[in-house]
């Protein structure tokens, strides 16, 4: 039975990683996002497998790490391509419209959740939060294409969404150390278990960060180099990447979440050159792990719950366009055009990795935490935003040239 088991993982994941990069190559063409790919991916094998013949308990608790894996390979990248050196420098310029973009977000979002839709507190707390974080990805690629991402908006966005994202990490492990505790408790619990978790959490960030710190301060360039030394490439970017698994663990391990282990790691690599440039070679392990995360997501979406969402998910997707729009668009006109303001809020709009690490956490708490209709209602908001702002940008950066610093100079000379 054993070896049973193991010969169907064997073909189960042989064949995800095809059928992965046949979604990839397909959304590309189609303009697609490929974690919508991956989403559909994983629907479609628990919709087949509706009686549970192939994805059994076992076979879902391996994909469940391999999902882990997934989220550590997701944010050690979105740390490493962070510059927190020059993301404080451009604090002052991009710091008004990420107030406003994260404010309204989550204040909306919470707002809609706990009054007007009756969810609750965890479940209305678990949703401002995964609204606050934009998939900067999804837009980057537009930009990219479009030839404008090095154009004075396009670093403004960068600058912004990279804020966006560390800032929303914040909130997250604030929100993943305080909900536990609470286990479901009633609403009137919440401000005295706020204020005993936060000074213990506090202490734990404090510690952590100066052990990454120290680590990485004295550690991590000598460790590079010895890596480079000890083997030619890829193994010195697999010895990276296997010390962010394991500072990831032990974030896990400390009360964190490995996803936000991965991140701090990330962060600390990314002040080297050198760890950067592996960057390239991440790459594929980041596509061969991440799609098993939203893969996962799939797996544990029930029909029933996605039926009966339709409405609430229709709710939130409003919720979460507006948030992220008349959040970035009413900030942004105050420093830059009008059109300038459009381009920046459609950009901000889609919600892909921090947003479903959000939602998985609360779901593998209960239902208590994140019921299976807010869950299926919120992978909904997800495909949808991350549809909906590619299609809507393309035809706006076509219109709304943006003039890239190659392009300004060549006009300068022509004149």
């Amino acid at each position: 039975m054993k070896e049973h088991l193991i010969l169907l993982l064997v073909l189960l994941v042989g064949a995800n990683i095809i059928l992965s990069v046949l979604m990839k190559a397909i959304g590309d063409r189609l303009g697609i996002p490929a974690m919508v790919g991956y989403l559909l991916l994983g629907t479609t094998m628990r919709l087949i497998d509706g009686g549970g013949q192939f994805f059994s308990a076992e076979v879902l608790e391996i994909y469940e790490f391999l999902a882990e894996l997934g989220i550590i390979s997701l944010l050690f990248r979105v740390g490493l391509e962070s510059n927190l050196s020059g993301l404080l420098r451009q604090l002052p310029r991009a710091s008004i419209i990420l107030l406003g973009n994260m404010l309204f977000s989550s204040i909306i979002g919470f707002v809609t959740a706990f009054k007007l839709l009756q969810l609750g507190l965890i479940p209305s707390l678990f949703i401002s939060i995964a609204l606050t974080a934009t998939s900067v990805g999804i837009s980057v690629s537009v930009w990219q294409e479009a030839k404008a991402l090095n154009s004075t908006n396009g670093e403004l966005l960068l600058d912004i969404a990279e804020m966006d994202d560390i800032a929303a990490i914040v909130l997250m492990s604030l929100l993943f150390a305080i909900v536990p505790v609470m286990n479901g408790h009633i609403e009137a619990n919440f401000l005295p278990v706020l204020g005993k978790t936060i000074a213990p959490f506090l202490l734990k960030v404090i510690i952590f960060a100066t052990f990454c710190f120290i680590l990485f301060r004295y550690w991590e360039r000598p460790m590079t180099r010895f890596f480079e030394r000890l083997e030619p490439p890829p193994d010195p970017m697999l010895m990276v990447a296997g010390v962010g698994i394991v500072i990831a663990a032990l974030a896990g391990l400390l009360g964190f979440s490995v996803a936000i282990g991965a991140f701090f790691a990330g962060l600390a690599f990314s002040r080297d050159p050198d760890a950067v440039n592996m960057d390239a070679s991440f790459g594929t392990l980041y596509e061969l792990f991440v799609p098993f995360f939203f893969i996962n997501i799939g797996l544990q979406l029930e029909f029933q719950a996605l039926t009966a969402a339709i409405d609430l998910g229709v709710v939130l997707l409003l919720v979460a366009v507006l948030g992220k729009i008349i959040g970035t668009s009413i900030p942004a006109l105050f420093t830059t055009g009008y059109k300038s303001a459009a381009l920046l809020s459609i950009s901000m709009v889609p919600r892909a990795e921090i947003a479903m690490i959000v939602m998985q956490r609360g779901r593998q708490l209960g239902e208590w935490a994140v019921s299976s209709q807010v869950f299926a209602a919120m992978i909904m908001v997800s495909a949808a935003t991350c549809i909906m702002s590619p299609l809507l940008l393309r035809p706006l950066l076509q219109k709304w040239h943006q003039v890239e610093p190659e392009e300004r100079q060549q006009m300068k000379e022509n004149r």
